[in-house]
């Protein structure tokens, strides 16, 4: 095998301009030229992952197979390549300052002034390399996060720097940028990306390759200004317009060659076109479906973009499978109530209520999940969603009217949801959940087990609570079935209802495992079951 290449993506003018959704299809256009690859993610924040950090902050928190806590980019590579990532796909520096902290501690170097070059850098070099170091990949995509001249940005940049200068070829670096369009003037402006290029400069790096976001095509001639300003070729200078889908992005960087150019300037073999076949029909399916259905998305943070991001992604990868539009409709857990479910909730074909921590909105998703139960609505509960339908069902079938989570309610006294045993003794916080991949055993009389057409499943965790296992008989008693288990545990991992045509919950994410060559069954289901409920209406 080849020396491993490494492609760092930076980005500049404004954050949010895409970076891992360029790095996202730049790895599949050269896995659909036969290259293996792989994307990590370094953050800047001190945080040693967002496993703590708020919802309103940072967005969703991606988990990975093997438990760890990343940033929500970790998603969209895994959507876009179908490759499982792991802990060291995602870098904080709060984790880099704790492992230097750490090794300095124990003495590993031996008594030397710890300073950040070249101890923080190179212990960023180091977590770099790792996958690189594991033989298994043509090419490690490296996106940073922030933008080019933020103060803690600094490291990263010059990590880079030392990494070009000492790899040559097997480096190449993006720099992803705005060219924004001022409509009083009728003009693109090139300045903010001819500015940010030489902040990056001021760094000691060199572009090899500018991307241009922009809302208009950049027109004849701008790409050569460009080139000419920021010493690029004028062949490296990429339009990315704004597009429908993130999805249509692999195709429009193909059109505009990233991936070649990315081949020549680490000068890798050009032998083959990308092979983008069943994304195109992806793609197809998803912007030609022949029929449409409105879902609800229950939960406390539908007015943040990216709180929910799986799961929206989920329902895309479903959309397309069954050649259905899903419209998502966002429902503020807080704002539902006895009163005014009804309004709220009528007019929905599926019923999907969130995963999430804490009080706020608790009530409004139990209601909502009566409100479906009681209506034949098909309904989808996903973690804490699981576990208010249990309680929703203890509380109106079972008669336990103070039914609740120990999470809530520690004193209540049904407790049918209850802090795992492991995780009683455990005071802090971060990383310190049921996390990453465990094994379920599925009853083979059941809905689920015709979904998944397996009796074995693995899937990502991310909780501290669960199904309280003493009140178990009663549930099945009346028709709460729960039909999958964790064989080595014994938790509840998987309930439905006997009497409902679509009513699962499950105590795991199966959003994590969503891709565009792989949509989860679940997701794909539910919206079949929506679909059905839609005709019947």
């Amino acid at each position: 095998m080849a020396q491993t290449k490494y492609i760092f993506v930076l980005g500049g003018v404004a954050s949010s301009l895409g970076k891992g959704i360029i790095s996202a299809s730049l790895a599949k256009l050269l896995q659909a030229r036969g290259f293996s690859v792989t994307i990590q993610k370094l953050d800047p924040y001190i945080n040693v992952d967002p496993g703590t950090l708020n919802p309103y902050e940072h967005g969703e928190c991606y988990v990975t197979e093997d438990g760890a806590e990343t940033d929500l980019d970790l998603g969209h590579y895994e959507r876009f390549s179908n490759v499982p990532t792991s802990q060291s796909n995602n870098v904080t520096t709060g984790r880099i300052y704790q492992t230097v902290i750490e090794k300095e501690r124990k003495g590993d170097y031996l008594g030397q002034t710890v300073q950040v070059i070249p101890h923080i850098t190179d212990e960023i070099k180091r977590s770099i390399k790792i996958l690189g170091n594991t033989g298994k990949y043509d090419f490690v995509i490296t996106e940073i996060g922030g933008t080019v001249g933020d103060i803690e940005s600094l490291p990263y940049i010059e990590t880079v720097r030392q990494m070009r200068w000492e790899m040559g070829r097997d480096c190449c670096v993006i720099h992803l940028t705005l060219v924004p369009f001022l409509s009083a003037a009728g003009e693109l402006k090139t300045k903010p990306t001819q500015h940010s290029v030489k902040t990056l400069l001021e760094s000691g790096v060199q572009p090899d390759i500018i991307v241009c976001r922009t809302e208009h095509p950049l027109y004849d001639g701008l790409k050569e200004k460009i080139a000419l300003f920021c010493n690029v070729d004028a062949s490296s200078v990429i339009e990315s317009r704004d597009a429908r889908t993130i999805y249509q992005v692999p195709l429009m960087m193909r059109d505009e060659a990233l991936d070649a150019e990315v081949l020549r300037k680490t000068r890798m073999p050009i032998e083959t076109a990308p092979d983008l076949k069943k994304w195109e029909e992806f793609l197809y399916k998803l912007e030609n479906p022949t029929s449409e259905v409105t879902i609800g998305l229950v939960g406390k943070y539908v007015e943040l973009k990216d709180a929910y991001k799986s799961i929206n992604e989920s329902f895309v990868h479903a959309s397309a499978t069954n050649e259905c539009k899903v419209n998502v409709k966002l429902v503020h857990s807080e704002e539902v109530n006895r009163k005014n479910v009804a309004k709220k909730l009528d007019e929905l074909d599926g019923i999907l209520v969130a995963p999430g921590f804490g009080e706020r909105g608790i009530e409004g998703k139990i209601e909502a999940i009566r409100y479906a139960r009681e209506n034949k609505i098909p309904f989808f509960g996903i973690c804490l969603g699981m576990q208010c339908a249990v309680i929703e069902f203890g509380r109106n079938v079972l008669g336990y009217k103070s039914a609740h989570s120990t999470e809530m309610n520690p004193d209540t006294k049904y407790p049918v949801i209850d802090l795992m045993e492991e995780q009683k003794k455990i005071k802090g916080l971060g990383g310190t959940m049921r996390l990453g991949v465990y094994p379920c055993t599925i009853n083979k009389k059941s809905k689920v087990y015709d979904i998944y057409q397996t009796s074995h499943i693995q899937e990502r965790h991310r909780h501290r609570f669960e199904f309280n296992n003493e009140y178990l008989n009663q549930f099945e008693e009346y028709g709460m079935r729960c039909v999958g288990i964790n064989p080595n545990e014994n938790l509840v991992e998987i309930i439905e209802l006997d009497d409902h045509p679509w009513f699962i919950g499950v105590q795991f994410h199966p959003e994590y495992r969503s891709t565009v060559a792989a949509p989860h069954p679940l997701f794909v289901d539910f919206v079949a079951a929506a679909m059905t409920h839609h005709s019947k209406k």
